[in-house]
């Protein structure tokens, strides 16, 4: 007898309002103080690159990034633990990258906790570097916690680097 492995099929789509339930259940699952439904909306409205990705049809995580003035900013990323490890975030990144390219960015930043190791290293993963840290950024639960900064220049060519 011969098994039939059948790969999961992956997807990447904008994000919608009829998406935020799912995503508020993923976000308040991954982090203590998570963004609200307003947030999540206000980002929509204003013209954010929102986009999710679905995993054999089922919303496994989102992102969102803003481009003004050549520059982009990757505000969130997140992917349920359930899914992680499975290259989702990597898709998902490589897809964001490529839109700041479409967008004119030359340099993407974005935040990310000291102690989120596993996202540290996909943004080193794919050319990110540290540039420097700000203090007391994110709240935690004995005061506050401080931001790597992390940015990646893009090429005139429309590379990345």
């Amino acid at each position: 007898m011969n098994a039939v492995l059948k790969e999961a099929a992956v997807a990447l789509r904008p994000m919608q309002e009829e998406d935020l339930e799912l995503i508020m259940a993923i976000e308040e699952q991954a982090y203590h103080y998570p963004w609200t439904p307003t947030i999540f909306k206000d980002c929509l409205h204003v013209g954010y690159c929102c986009w999710v990705v679905e995993r054999d049809g089922i919303l496994a995580g989102y992102g969102i990034m803003s481009v003004v003035a050549g520059e982009s900013h990757l505000l969130n990323l997140c992917i349920h633990s359930v899914y992680q490890s499975l290259g989702l975030g990597t898709k998902l990144l490589a897809h964001l990258l490529d839109l700041a390219v479409e967008h004119h960015a030359n340099t993407i930043f974005l935040e990310v906790r000291p102690s989120n190791f596993p996202a540290i290293r996909l943004y080193l993963e794919h050319g990110f570097a540290e540039i420097g840290v700000r203090r007391n950024y994110y709240p935690a639960k004995m005061g506050r916690e401080d931001a790597l900064i992390l940015a990646k220049t893009i090429v005139p060519d429309g590379g990345c680097r």
